[in-house]
């Protein structure tokens, strides 16, 4: 080799080292802030421990879930308003995790970008703790990757792993039965689903993301920037006092395609969309493209994020459990004999 003078480094090809560690030391302690029982490791090592007996656990069953953010990252990005992505982030794996019946234990991230703005990173990152801190959940590690042409300037990814326990013969669903009630629990708008179409609605309507909200306070951008609702605390508290028989996070697809995920052959539901009002962000969203219910209701939550199944018996206590978890709860129908989602009146 030659004695390196004039040569070129890493940083010439555009991977600051630095910047990386410098982002590693800012976040330690939102990292911190989430251990809980069974954490065993800080951030820095090759791989992240956890012991499930740490966590009280006897015969545990491991459920991972693994998801991004989407499109929503578009809007985040363009406004510069990238702190809840990381809420999102979490959202979209432990909300999936609880409707197998599992209590999120730990957290890795995936952070990609072709060149690190340490601050924008950060800013991420902490809002991926702060989910982390309100499911209960370890955030043990992650990965930011700086790539170099693989990106355009400012852009940036994110891919999301969580992992959850639940002791052997307690997953969901189990037992669904016609005469089992759906509870409906409130979104705070449109999550983390359908994005590529809410752009399309918002560039049809002709308002920039800085312009007022057309149905609220605050900017169209902020608004439709709303962190996904987390229902881990509720859920799991539903699951431990055997009120719920099972549980359906309304994600990419909506009502019509994420509540048969969880029924067993022979069962469908029937929905009173007359239930909930609808909240006006999708009453604005269908307006704009003149979308027809049906579309709106295979596509967008419509303001329910999660459905819970539950015996008729123990549905008011699972009322209480879900309203004590901070959660508004919706009476939304039955399941039936049959098969498929059916709907009685229509969305207001």
């Amino acid at each position: 080799m030659s004695d390196g003078k004039n040569g070129i480094t890493y940083a010439d090809a555009g991977v600051d080292i630095d910047a990386g560690n410098a982002l590693v030391d800012r976040i330690k302690p939102a990292a911190k802030r989430t251990s809980r029982a069974g954490t065993m490791s800080g951030l820095g090592g090759f791989g992240a421990l956890f012991d499930l007996k740490g966590a009280g656990y006897e015969d545990p069953i491991l459920v991972a879930a693994t998801d991004g953010v989407g499109t929503k990252l578009r809007i985040a990005i363009d406004t510069g308003l990238v702190d809840g992505v990381g809420i999102d982030l979490v959202a979209m794996c432990v909300n999936d995790l609880v409707c197998q019946g599992a209590e999120p234990l730990f957290f890795l991230d995936y952070f990609a970008t072709g060149k690190l703005d340490t601050d924008s990173a950060a800013r991420v990152i902490e809002g991926i703790a702060e989910g982390c801190v309100r499911s209960g959940c370890a955030l043990i590690g992650g990965e930011t990757a700086e790539m170099p042409g693989m990106y355009p300037a400012g852009d940036f990814d994110l891919a999301g792993f969580a992992v959850g326990a639940m002791e052997r013969g307690t997953d969901l669903p189990h037992e669904v039965a016609p005469g089992d009630v759906l509870l409906g629990l409130a979104s705070n708008g449109v999550h983390s689903n359908g994005y590529s179409l809410v752009r399309r609605l918002v560039e049809m309507s002709g308002l920039g993301w800085d312009a007022d909200c057309p149905w609220g306070d605050g900017s169209l951008g902020e608004a439709l920037l709303a962190p996904t609702t987390l229902y881990v605390k509720g859920a799991i508290a539903a699951v431990k006092a055997g009120q719920v028989n099972a549980l359906a996070h309304i994600t990419g697809g909506g009502l019509t395609e994420n509540l048969p995920r969880v029924l067993p052959e022979g069962c469908g539901a029937t929905i009173d969309l007359g239930s909930w009002a609808l909240p006006p962000i999708f009453g604005w969203l269908a307006a704009q493209g003149n979308i027809a219910e049906a579309e709106m209701l295979k596509t967008f939550n419509c303001g329910i994020g999660m459905i819970a199944v539950v015996p008729a018996d123990k549905a008011e206590a699972a009322r209480a459990t879900f309203a004590e978890a901070g959660h508004e709860v919706f009476d939304l129908g039955t399941i039936t004999e049959g098969a498929g989602v059916s709907y009685t009146g229509s969305l207001k």
